[in-house]
Parts: C-alpha cells; sequence; structure tokens
C-alpha cells in the first residue's frame, strides 16, 4: 500500500511553528495539483489550527526514479515544508511521516478525536468532511483515496453514535454553557450577558449562539472588540461602565476579564434580584482571578459556578472519555481490517482479471488460426472445449490469488508481481483489454 503521510501537530509543534504551516482553501488547493503532478497519484490535505497533513498514494513513476522509500519520503518532506517557506523556522523532528498501515491508523485516531488536543473532539470530522469535499472538487482523489477518507469518516461517524467519547464538556466556555443549558429547558427564551470579549469570552459566546440562546448582551473594555463580535454572532453592545444595568433583564451572565478587583458585588447582585422579583439568576464566573464576589453565593436564587466548579465537572468528563478509548480503539482496529480486506481485493482483482484476459487472448487467437479446418458444428465445439480447458488452467491459480493462505502484505505482493512478470500482464495490450 503506497500510501504515505507526512504532517505536524500540536504534538510536534509549538503554535506559533503550527500556525506558519496553516493552509488557507487556495494554497490547499495549489498544493494538492502540485503534489499531485510531482509525486501522488491521489492525494488530499487538511490543516487547522492543530496539525497540517498531507496524504497521498506515491505514485509509481515518482517512485522508481528515487533510490529509496527514505529518499522520496524526504523529498515530499522537504516540499511540504518549501511550500510555505518554513525551512528557517521549522525543524525536521517538528514533522512525522507514516506509510501504509500506519497512515490508514494516523487518519482513523484524527477523525475518531483521538488524536487531538482535547480528546473527543467534536469539529475535527466536519473539517476533515469539508477538505475531501475540497479534495474531490479538485479532483485529486482517486479510488483508493476516496474510500480511505469515506473509511475514516465511517470511524468518526461510529464513535459519535457508538461511544460516550464525545459527550460532556472539557473545556471552561463549552463546560459553563453545557451547564446553563442544562439548567435551562429552552434557551431560546432566555437573555445572557457575557463580560469580557477575548479569547474564551469569544469561545463562550459562539458556544451560547449555537445552543440558540434567545438574546445575547456583549460588553468589554474596549468597546471596538464587543461590537465585532457581537456583529459576527448578532449580539447586543453594552458600554461596559454601564452593563449593571441590564442584569435585572438577564437570566445567565458569563464573565472572562481580566481584573483586579471584583466588576460585581454581592450588594450589586443582590439589588438587581430585587429588580427582577428574585428569579433565578446563573452566573459562571471564569475569569482569573476571580471577577465575582464569591458572597454572591450565598444570596436566595443566586447559583454562582467560578473555574474550580466548573473545572470538577471538567475533570469528571475527561475521565468518562478516557474510559471509552478501549470501545474506540476496538472501532479503529475493525475499520483498518475492513479497509485492508478492501484494498486486499482492490490488488487481487485487478490481477485475476488481466491473467483470465491473458489466457482468453490466447485462447482467441490460436483458434482464430485453425477455425477454418472445421465444420460450423465442431467450430462449436472447439471454442467451448477450449473456453472450458481456460477456466481449469485458471480455477487453482485464482482461488490460491483470491485466499492468501495467511500471507503477509509483502508476500502477497510478490507474487502478485511474480504473476505479473511471468505472464507478462503490465506489457501485454490485450491484458487491458485492447487487441
Amino acid at each position: 500500500m503506497d500510501l504515505f503521510v507526512v504532517g505536524i501537530n500540536h504534538r510536534t509543534a509549538s503554535l506559533d511553528v503550527r500556525e506558519k504551516l496553516w493552509l488557507s482553501t487556495d494554497e490547499k488547493r495549489r498544493l494538492l495539483h502540485a503534489c499531485r503532478e510531482k509525486f501522488f497519484s491521489e492525494c488530499f490535505v487538511t490543516s487547522t489550527c492543530n496539525r497540517t497533513e498531507l496524504y497521498g498514494v506515491i505514485d509509481k513513476t515518482f517512485q522508481q526514479q528515487t533510490d529509496t522509500a527514505a529518499s522520496y519520503y524526504r523529498e515530499i518532506q522537504d516540499y511540504f515544508v518549501g511550500f510555505k517557506n518554513a525551512a528557517s523556522f521549522l525543524k525536521y523532528e517538528n514533522l512525522y511521516s507514516l506509510s501504509a498501515v500506519a497512515a490508514v491508523k494516523h487518519l482513523f485516531r484524527v477523525a475518531a478525536g483521538i488524536d487531538s488536543m482535547v480528546v473527543g473532539d467534536v469539529q475535527i470530522l466536519g473539517q476533515i468532511k469539508d477538505d475531501f469535499q475540497l479534495a474531490v472538487e479538485e479532483q485529486t482523489v482517486g479510488t483508493l483515496m476516496h474510500k480511505f477518507l469515506q473509511a475514516a469518516l465511517h470511524v468518526g461517524k461510529r464513535v459519535r453514535t457508538e461511544t460516550s467519547l464525545m459527550e460532556g464538556a472539557v473545556s471552561v466556555s463549552y463546560a459553563a454553557v453545557e451547564m446553563a443549558s442544562k439548567i435551562f429547558d429552552d434557551l431560546g427564551t432566555r437573555k445572557a450577558l457575557l463580560i469580557g470579549a477575548g479569547e474564551t469570552g469569544e469561545l463562550t459566546a459562539k458556544h451560547l449562539t449555537g445552543r440558540g440562546i434567545g438574546a445575547l448582551f456583549i460588553t468589554n473594555r474596549t468597546r471596538q472588540k464587543a461590537e465585532e463580535l457581537a456583529s459576527t454572532l448578532e449580539g447586543n453592545v453594552v458600554e461596559f461602565e454601564s452593563f449593571h444595568t441590564i442584569i435585572p433583564t438577564v437570566d445567565i451572565i458569563i464573565s472572562s476579564i481580566d481584573s483586579k478587583e471584583y466588576i460585581l458585588t454581592a450588594p450589586q447582585i443582590k439589588t438587581a434580584l430585587k429588580q427582577r422579583h428574585h428569579t433565578p439568576l446563573f452566573i459562571f464566573d471564569i475569569g482569573v482571578p476571580r471577577n465575582i464576589d464569591p458572597a454572591a453565593n450565598d444570596i436566595d436564587n443566586v447559583f454562582l459556578n467560578d473555574m474550580d466548579s466548573l473545572s470538577n465537572v471538567i475533570s469528571q468528563n475527561i475521565h468518562k472519555r478516557e474510559s471509552e478509548l478501549p470501545k474506540v480503539n476496538g472501532i479503529i482496529l475493525e475499520e483498518m481490517r475492513n479497509f485492508h480486506q478492501w484494498f486486499k481485493s482492490l490488488q487481487v482483482g485487478p490481477t485475476i482479471q488481466d491473467l483470465r484476459n491473458h489466457f482468453e487472448y490466447v485462447r482467441q487467437e490460436e483458434v482464430a488460426k485453425h477455425i477454418n479446418r472445421f465444420t460450423d458444428r465442431d467450430q462449436e465445439l472447439i471454442d467451448l472445449v477450449t473456453k472450458r480447458i481456460v477456466n481449469k488452467l485458471l480455477h487453482h491459480p485464482t482461488v490460491t490469488l483470491r485466499n492468501g493462505h495467511d500471507e503477509t502484505e509483502s508476500q502477497k505482493k510478490s507474487r502478485l508481481d511474480l504473476v505479473r512478470s511471468l505472464f507478462g500482464l503490465d506489457r501485454s495490450k490485450h491484458s487491458e483489454g485492447h487487441e
């Protein structure tokens, strides 16, 4: 299996290195076509904030022009790095290269979400699907790569439906929103205030929007950042100096801001609660240091969660996800076997067909030379008898090629190569269905 992958991810390189190898959609297109022309008969590329990977089926012509596998693997690596002019800041230790079964296992692990920075990553499968579609549009995937990528997507879908790997929040922002969605039956009827439009605040706002929050108010010391986030998520900007005034109107407060002092004190929250007629108010303080006065938790109908309480939820969910790993690995192993069986049939099938075409060509050629010596009735008999002879001659070789007798991949390839060489199947035009 001449399948190969070269890549970089969160385990092999820091973010400042990974982001320099990140590929835009246009760059993916250009890399796909360049590599298809230089190295691969088929190829696929995926690029996210945590990984950039190039997969390909090594082209036989390119393979034959290079002395060793190590040589052409290094040539592909060099081109991969050079495509983004990354040689000056990237070391080869940052790269990983895998081939054959190891490459299959790697993509299956990625699609399953267990090779991600956060185990059980729910986004990676969609990213692979989008990049697969791009490769299809650019016509750089063929039979092998198409089946390979479909199998990877199937792994991811099975993991989602057959295990609990992707259930439960494992990030602070997601944990806060998940808890809010459990508290309220319908977030669509609720209002939320987000204090802080930094990275954590932005992620939290996106999760809230994804869960269908009824109304989202955003405030930040720098109004421009709040406006940018609000325009993206269709939120409402509130002046930082006056955000206290809308607390009586919201049901959820999520605060993630850098502040040495509490931005909300217990008395302020108590006053707001009176104005909202003591209906429950849920507050998630994910600021470091804390943004909300912890004494607010002593107020009736105020439910305050801080980093500690959210971290406990995250720890429990991580433990649950880790307990699912044996199931996930079982799915990966099963799908690897299925893919391997398909690949073996792909190898054997054309050889058997070429062998039968070769024998049939010889049979027809010899019958045609002598057929006029026989009567019409005898001509039909000659045609029937010679076909039976060919079928009997090919029966045992066909069965043996299909079964393989528990041969290794290398042994089976050697035997197929020997058969093709003995009968000249790669040289005979008729073996390809031509005369």
